[in-house]
């Protein structure tokens, strides 16, 4: 198994999310997409933001607006459709669940690692408050 490929798949799996979410903020351009997807280190590569972005356009999950620019060429600003809303709702549904599942498994791994090793969690002593 190449581990760098699985991270990059991993990866890919929430792009479209955070997309999403990004959108759901208000009206964005597609470099600041890009600015905030890179410097949270989700996705470095450029080509990949503007063919999702017209596929989740042609799903009807977000519309762009042309909006003039002071300096240069008219930009295109992306902001989510009703049904983008609809699917972020059931996409942060899955997530929240997905989450959850992923961090009960990995918990329990580092529980049985811990115990394997001889390292075994003590209960915290209860604190008496004021």
């Amino acid at each position: 198994m190449n581990i760098e490929n699985a991270q990059v798949q991993m990866r890919k799996g929430i792009l479209e999310f955070c997309i999403l979410h990004i959108i759901s903020r208000g009206e964005v351009y597609a470099s600041d997409m890009l600015e905030e997807l890179t410097s949270a280190r989700i996705m470095v590569v450029e080509g990949t933001l503007y063919p999702l972005l017209t596929r989740l356009k042609n799903a009807g999950l977000l519309d762009y607006k042309w909006v003039e620019s002071t300096s240069g060429p008219p930009r295109k600003y992306y902001l989510l459709t009703d049904l983008g809303q609809t699917s972020l709702k059931a996409m942060n549904d899955t997530w929240q669940e997905l989450s959850d599942s992923v961090n009960s498994i990995v918990s329990k791994t580092e529980t049985h690692k811990g115990a394997a090793n001889g390292i075994t969690a003590e209960p915290a002593a209860p604190t008496q408050e004021n």
